[in-house]
Parts: C-alpha cells; structure tokens; sequence
C-alpha cells in the first residue's frame, strides 16, 4: 500500500525562524518576518510581479515588466500574451513552483491590468494563489 507522505522543507522545522520578509513593509519596524516557505514563495512571487526588468542591477533579466504593459493598448490579445509571459516567465524563475490556473484581465478606461493565479509547490504539493492589480495612476 502507498502512502501519500507529505515533503516538509527542512526551513519549516525550525517555527521560530524566519526566513524572509512580508511585503508591503507595513510594520511598526517596517519588516515583518515569515517563518514558513509557503509564505515566503507567495511573497517572493509579488515581488517578482511587481518588479520591472533591469530593475535590479546585478539581475537585470528578473522581473514580469507588468508596469511597461500598461501603455500598451489593452487587448483580449495582449492579455494572452501576457498571460503565456506570467507562466514562462514564473516557471523559468521559481523551479518549485507549477502554475495551476491564471486569470489575466485588463480595464482600458483605467489603464489597470489585473491578475490572479493559483500554483502549487512541486516539493510539498502545497496551493496557493496570488492577486494582484496594476494600474496607472
């Protein structure tokens, strides 16, 4: 008989140390530590959604570049490609993450591309899902 075991990250075993930061820094510190890897992927996901290319100057090729999408015209067809970037882009930079479902939708009259999709952790099998909004202000 097969068990299903559950892979457990050897970060998890220790509950009082913390492996990463909450973003937005909203904190009276300004940093809020996250202890599990579950919530520090979510997390690291964000970042990499909300972060432009050449962004950062030692890694200039991370980064979704969702901001430069918005001053291009908003499309059923641009959102595909948009959509089909998210997941190469995802998969391409986060090995332990599968993406499941995507959801990519834009509003013209706001110049605001809105996006949600669920993954899974290969290594503990483990759902999560991530929504964010762009917009230009």
């Amino acid at each position: 008989m097969a068990y299903g075991l559950r892979q457990i990250s050897p970060l998890d075993l220790r509950p009082s140390t913390g492996i990463g930061v909450k973003i937005p820094f909203s904190a009276k510190t300004a940093f809020q530590s996250v202890y599990t890897t579950k919530e520090q992927t979510k997390y690291n996901l964000i970042n990499f959604l909300l972060t432009d290319r050449r962004e950062r100057p030692f890694n200039p090729t991370f980064g979704a570049g969702l901001r430069s999408r918005l001053f291009q015209q908003i499309t059923t067809m641009s959102m595909d490609e948009l959509k089909q970037s998210i997941i190469s882009q995802v998969e391409a930079n986060f090995q332990n993450v599968k993406v499941a479902q995507i959801e990519v939708s834009g509003d013209p009259g706001r110049n605001s591309i809105k996006i949600k999709f669920s993954y899974t952790l290969i290594n503990t099998s483990e759902t999560d899902a991530v929504s964010i909004q762009i917009q230009n202000v």
